[in-house]
């Protein structure tokens, strides 16, 4: 059931500001709608990921443009309630880095830069297993688009599948493969729940692919 955006601020703003009083890290807000990003900003956060790809409210990629917020625009198939239903492409690959490609073309006609804009190929949403790996094994060709890229699959439904997971919470192992299948093509970003050890992991792959220690 959607969620209304002043129960959205609600739960997220305070949230925010008490994140922000404590460090500096940027804190990214993950919404579809301006009223909870415009919220979100004045509590602290400094980048906005949208599911629907700035594509649910007319005043979100507006509201960006004028704040200078930099914003991730994800694909999905359909809505969260049905996306899983039979989702279906010509190609998901090209389908996906085409629908991208116009997405970023209308948000630099709205204002926001090219160098602000982050493309999520979206893993698993509106994918089958099969669309899954085929966006996996082809991340490297969304460099085309000439924005960083973000994985997110962490703890997603396909890995429990192919892993042999049912629970979420044990999917770090295989989650961590996927992310650093990602990097091995150059993704820039991973929205990770296993932090640590993801970050572990990146060290040691860094020190034996490319000679980097830390």
């Amino acid at each position: 059931m959607p969620v209304p955006a002043e129960e959205e601020i609600r739960r997220t703003a305070p949230v925010i500001a008490a994140i922000r009083a404590a460090a500096p890290a940027p804190i990214s807000i993950d919404t579809r709608k301006a009223a909870v990003a415009r919220a979100a900003h004045a509590a602290g956060a400094s980048f906005v990921n949208d599911v629907a790809g700035l594509t649910f409210d007319p005043d979100l990629a507006p509201f960006c443009a004028g704040a200078g917020l930099p914003v991730c625009v994800m694909h999905a198939q359909g809505t969260p309630e049905v996306m899983q239903d039979d989702p279906r492409y010509d190609d998901v690959v090209l389908d996906v880095y085409d629908w991208l490609e116009r997405r970023i073309g209308a948000l630099e006609a709205a204002g926001i830069a090219r160098a602000r804009i982050v493309a999520d190929p979206g893993i698993g949403f509106g994918k089958t297993v099969e669309h899954n790996l085929a966006l996996l094994r082809n991340l490297a060709l969304f460099h085309g688009l000439g924005c960083p890229i973000l994985l997110g699959a962490s703890r997603k439904g396909f890995i429990g599948k192919l892993g042999g997971a049912p629970a979420a919470a044990d999917r770090a192992p295989g989650s961590i493969a996927v992310a650093l299948a990602g990097v091995a093509q150059g993704v820039q970003m991973l929205r990770v729940h296993d932090v640590a050890e993801t970050a572990q992991a990146l060290r040691l792959w860094r020190a034996m692919v490319i000679g980097t220690a830390g």
